[in-house]
Parts: C-alpha cells; sequence; structure tokens
C-alpha cells in the first residue's frame, strides 16, 4: 500500500487532497501517481494552492456536487477546466425530512440511511459514474475528482476507478478510510444537527462502502459485470483505462 504520507498533498485552502496512484493491483502492477487526484471541494483554494495545481499539471475538476452546494460555494481555477458529473446528496434531504417531522434518527438510522444512499450510487447513479471514468480515458492528463467533502460520492468514484484498475478491496478501503484522517470539517457546510447523526454523516465507515460492494455482487453479477453493463465501459475501454493509468 502506498502510505498517506505519499498519498497526501497539502492545501491551504482544501483539505482531504490526495494521489489515487501508488497502490499496487491484483496483478502486481502499479496505479500510477501523477495522473488523478482525489478532493474535498476546492472553492477555498488559496494562491499558492492554484500554483500548486497547475505545477501538477491538473487541467480538469470532475465536480460530483449539487446544484445547490456549486452555487453556495462556487469556484473558477485557472488553466483548469471544471466539469459538472452532479450527483444531488439524497442522504442530507432525507435527514431534512426526518427532522422537519420530528423525528431524530438514532445513530444507526443514520448508518442505515448512509447505506442506503451508497446502494443509490451502485443503482441511480450508474451512469455519472460512467461518465467520470470516460472523462479519465477521454482527457488522459492529469485531473482531480471531487464533492463536498470528497468522502461519498468522491470515495465511491475512488472505489469504482481503482477496481477498474484491478486493486483488491481491502487495499480500497484503505484508501477510502483515510478520509476519516485527512478532511477537515467545515461546520458553514455541514449545516446543524444532534451531534450523533452529525458524526455519522460527515465521516465514513467501512459499512457504507460494503453496502455499495454487495449491491455490485448481488444485484449486478460482479465488478467487471457491473463496469461492462451499468457503468457502460467497453472491455475495449476497461483495457485502455488501464493501459494509460497502470505502470507497465
Amino acid at each position: 500500500m502506498t502510505s498517506l504520507s505519499s498519498a497526501s498533498i497539502a492545501l491551504q485552502g482544501a483539505s482531504n487532497f490526495r494521489d489515487v496512484g501508488g497502490y499496487l493491483n491484483t496483478q502486481g502492477r502499479r496505479v500510477r501517481r501523477g495522473q488523478v487526484f482525489r478532493s474535498d471541494h476546492l472553492a477555498g483554494l488559496k494562491g499558492e494552492d492554484v500554483v500548486r495545481l497547475q505545477s501538477l499539471g491538473i487541467g480538469h475538476s470532475l465536480d460530483f456536487r449539487g446544484v445547490n452546494e456549486c452555487a453556495a460555494t462556487p469556484y473558477a481555477i485557472p488553466g483548469v477546466e471544471r466539469v459538472a458529473l452532479t450527483i444531488e446528496p439524497t442522504v442530507i434531504a432525507r435527514m431534512q425530512a426526518l427532522v422537519a417531522q420530528g423525528v431524530v434518527p438514532t445513530t444507526e438510522e443514520t448508518v442505515d440511511l448512509m447505506r442506503e444512499t451508497y446502494r443509490d450510487f451502485v443503482n441511480h447513479n450508474a451512469a455519472t459514474f460512467g461518465r467520470f471514468l470516460k472523462h479519465l480515458l477521454e482527457k488522459p492528463t492529469p485531473q482531480v475528482f471531487h464533492c463536498t467533502a470528497g468522502k461519498d460520492r468522491t470515495g465511491f468514484a475512488a472505489a469504482l476507478l481503482l477496481s477498474a484498475l484491478e486493486v483488491d478491496r481491502a487495499t480500497i478501503e484503505h484508501d477510502y478510510l483515510l478520509t476519516n484522517q485527512l478532511y477537515k470539517r467545515d461546520a458553514r457546510l455541514e449545516g446543524q444537527g444532534h451531534p450523533h447523526v452529525m458524526k455519522v454523516l460527515w465521516q465514513v465507515q467501512p459499512e457504507f462502502l460494503h453496502a455499495a460492494f454487495d449491491t455490485v455482487d448481488a444485484q449486478h453479477g460482479g465488478m467487471r459485470e457491473y463496469l461492462h453493463g451499468a457503468i457502460g465501459l467497453s472491455p475495449q475501454e476497461l483495457a485502455e483505462l488501464q493501459r494509460l493509468l497502470l505502470e507497465a
């Protein structure tokens, strides 16, 4: 596994920014470094952060945030084209609906909502995640993808990409859980809520990712079938993605 120190890139105005590369896959091939990065939102970048992104050669930012999230914290980075891959934060809407009814969900009910969110990623957002992978194919220059916290939509996108590159699930889970060390919570974006609920919503747990993988296996016949089916990558596109993003 790549280490936390080699993967993480410190920025002044963003957290959870790291290189997806460095991991070994099941064939002993290493994911290329310096090609694909993940982050939380990029609306708070400082001047020196922009210089750092430019030094990394990043030409595109793939933004999974919903419409209202983008409107609340817009950004424009010189030399970086923002690509909207909109996935609305449905778990927040469900939580708000419960609160409006006077219901305070328990920790376990909140975890169940998060599991449902990840099942939705698999079954209802496959086309968007497919566009994400195809954009990496079509624009083979360094890119960064993100949502608001870089934890759920971004976490599943990273898991999907690493799965396509034949990285094993234990390593993918390791990468996923790094968010709990790297994400710096921002109360202005999180809103107010009961502490036990907010703790679940703004961290990641293995159960969330397992819900997605279990859905892929049980309802789609496994990861390869999911990539070729709902995600929409042809065998040739998958092979080309591996050629681009795996060291020889």
